[in-house]
C-alpha cells in the first residue's frame, strides 16, 4: 500500500496552512488555518473493508516545565512522548483520497464535535483535549484533526507521522472514549496493510531561519 499527499512530501516541512499555529514575531505564535492535509492511496488489499488514518507526533516533551516559557529552552535530551493529532476511521473501502480542508478548516476553540465526521466516518479525541485542560477559553473535547503546534522554544524539529491502515472490518469497535490509545488498540487485530507519510514542523524562530 502507498500513501501520498499533494500537501507535503515525505520528510519535508508541512506548510503552515495545515498547522494549528504559525510563528509570529510579536507573540511567538498565532492560530493558523488548521486545514487537514490532502492524502491519496493505492495498492490496497482486496480484502479491505474500511480504512483508518492516524496522525501522531512522537517528539512532544514529556514534561511541561520549560514549554513556551520566556528565556528558557526545552532540553533536547528530555524524553519525548506521543501526541495524537488525528484519529479517523470507518473510512469506506472504495475511498482512495481525502481532500485538503474537508475535515478541518480553522481552529475551533473548545474543539470540534464528534465522534461522527463528514461522510459518516468516525473521528476520535485528539490530545489537544489534555493540552488545553487548564485553559479557561480553550478547554474542551477536541475531536478530529488539529494540526501541528510544537512549543516555540523546542530545539528539536517535530515529526508528524500519518499512517493509513487497511482493515478487515467495516466498523471499528472502540472500548470507552475514542482516544489515541483506545483507537490504536482497537485496530491492532484488524490490520491488513499500512502505509505512512511523515512531515516535519517547528515554531522555533532559530530553526525556521536555518531552513
Amino acid at each position: 500500500m502507498q500513501l501520498k499527499s499533494r500537501s507535503f512530501a515525505e520528510g519535508e516541512a508541512i506548510p503552515g496552512e495545515f498547522a494549528f499555529a504559525v510563528a509570529n514575531p510579536a507573540t511567538h505564535v498565532t492560530f493558523s488555518s488548521n486545514r487537514n492535509p490532502h492524502f491519496a492511496w493505492s495498492d490496497v488489499p482486496q480484502e479491505t473493508r474500511s480504512f483508518a488514518l492516524i496522525c501522531v507526533d512522537p517528539d512532544v516533551p514529556s514534561r511541561g516545565d520549560d514549554v513556551n516559557q520566556e528565556g528558557r529552552e526545552i532540553p533536547a535530551s528530555l524524553p519525548r512522548v506521543e501526541f495524537y493529532h488525528w484519529l479517523l476511521w470507518d473510512i469506506p473501502p472504495a475511498t482512495r483520497e481525502i481532500q485538503a480542508g474537508t475535515h478541518s478548516h480553522g481552529v475551533t476553540p473548545r474543539g470540534k464535535p464528534g465522534p461522527t465526521s463528514p461522510g459518516g466516518r468516525q473521528h476520535g479525541i485528539n490530545d489537544f483535549t489534555g493540552w488545553f485542560a487548564g485553559d479557561q477559553q480553550m478547554r474542551g473535547t477536541y475531536y478530529g484533526y488539529d494540526g501541528p503546534c510544537p512549543p516555540w522554544n523546542d530545539p528539536l524539529v517535530h515529526h508528524y507521522v500519518f499512517t493509513l491502515y487497511a482493515l478487515d472490518t467495516a466498523h471499528l469497535e472502540i472500548a470507552g472514549s475514542p482516544t489515541g490509545q483506545a483507537v490504536t488498540a482497537a485496530l491492532a487485530k484488524h490490520v491488513l496493510a499500512k502505509a505512512a507519510l511523515t512531515g516535519t514542523y517547528t515554531l522555533n524562530p532559530r530553526l525556521i531561519q536555518a531552513r
